[in-house]
């Protein structure tokens, strides 16, 4: 099966984060097996999902691995020209969900993966193929948990994000929040009540003060845009007539943070205003009103240095020393928190990722391919 054909039986499968991955993770898991390939699969709570890490060649020493995510983000609402789920071709340009983000790498891996094997693999190649990324890197860390009691570690590894075949050493990090608010009902026309929603209305402006002191003060680095961290309020829901004191309300919040920001001190700012500034007022009225925080995803930034092995070995295949650093978040900074020096390469470019019509450009697919068969130079004999 050529890449493209691979692209496109990759793409059929849907495998948005709510459903189940494992037809395509069998798929992957048959593909892999039957080329003699070391496979294991690690699985969700309910059994509805999992990741597969497979290696191929010797398993006896660190190889290179190489990381993708196997969910896709919903089609719903969106308005595509062309069914999501089959791929399309036209004007340079391969269109289906997941083409960009990230299937064509996935594709790539596993059409190549014969060659590799053929031409004799000296040094093992591994496959780490991940559930329910787009919804905090939840697989991931179950597949990471497996490796840190293994008795051999990858050396080192590329996820293959859409970065334009560019090398990226850093990301930001992403911590995200659902707070949930708790006043107490009554009447409008009484002072007797704790508005639920005021409340929120109030942290919600804190945490937009802290957002401009941020960007008024720093800390910056100019090789993310924006060049600084960035707070969010996405989601807000509560009351339930205008003439009743809303006794509930709940936000979603997020911190997109800089690897050398403390994302703590920024998340206790926030917990101390909350417990320390509104809630003392509104428990004078009611005694059980107040916050509660559940913190839904904490995904680690990392920033790799120039001569850190992961970069210097993946940019000698790209053939451009120059790396960059993005404010999107994948799981390299798991892997990196994890001992496996990681950085993000991959082909087509973000901005289409996400969309209607989401397209890889074919060009890209074919740096891709350049870029696997350089890495089949590398470790094959």
């Amino acid at each position: 099966m050529n890449i493209k054909e691979e692209i496109a039986r990759l793409v059929a499968f849907d495998s948005t984060s709510r459903n189940s991955n494992l037809d395509l993770i069998d798929y992957l898991r048959e593909r892999l097996t039957a080329l003699g390939a070391e496979c294991h699969l690690t699985y969700d709570d309910q059994g509805r999902k999992a990741n597969l890490y497979a290696t191929l060649g010797p398993t006896d020493r660190a190889g290179v691995m190489l990381s993708g995510h196997t969910d896709v983000v919903p089609v719903d609402g969106q308005n595509w020209s062309t069914n999501p789920f089959s791929l399309a071709e036209r004007d340079g340009r391969l269109y289906g969900r997941g083409a960009v983000d990230m299937k064509s790498f996935l594709a790539l891996g596993i059409a190549l993966a014969p060659e590799f094997l053929a031409r004799g693999l000296h040094t093992p190649l591994h496959f780490a193929f991940s559930y329910d990324e787009e919804v905090g890197c939840l697989g991931v860390r179950r597949l990471i948990a497996d490796l840190e009691k293994a008795p051999v570690k990858p050396r080192l590894c590329i996820v293959g994000e859409p970065t334009g075949m560019k090398v990226v050493a850093g990301h930001k990090g992403k911590r995200s929040f659902l707070c949930q608010v708790h006043g107490r009902e009554c009447h409008s026309a009484l002072a007797q009540g704790v508005n639920a929603v005021e409340a929120a209305a109030e942290l919600i402006a804190h945490i937009k003060g802290m957002q401009r002191r941020i960007k008024a003060e720093g800390p910056f680095d100019p090789a993310y845009e924006p060049p600084y961290t960035t707070l969010h309020t996405g989601t807000i829901e509560g009351g339930s007539a205008l003439n009743i004191v809303p006794r509930h309300c709940q936000f979603e919040f997020e911190i997109r943070v800089l690897p050398h920001h403390d994302a703590d001190a920024l998340t206790r700012e926030i917990y101390d205003y909350a417990e320390n500034r509104l809630q003392p007022e509104m428990r004078a009225v009611a005694p059980d009103s107040g916050f509660d925080f559940r913190v839904m995803n904490d995904t680690d930034g990392f920033d790799l240095a120039a001569d850190d092995e992961a970069v210097k070995v993946v940019t000698a295949l790209t053939g451009d020393n120059r790396t960059g650093r993005v404010s999107f978040g994948t799981e390299a900074g798991l892997f990196n928190r994890a001992g496996i020096p990681t950085v993000v390469c991959g082909p087509g470019s973000i901005e289409q990722a996400h969309k209607p019509d989401e397209f890889i450009a074919i060009d890209q697919v074919a740096q891709g391919e350049s870029f696997f068969r350089r890495l089949m130079e590398r470790l094959c004999q």
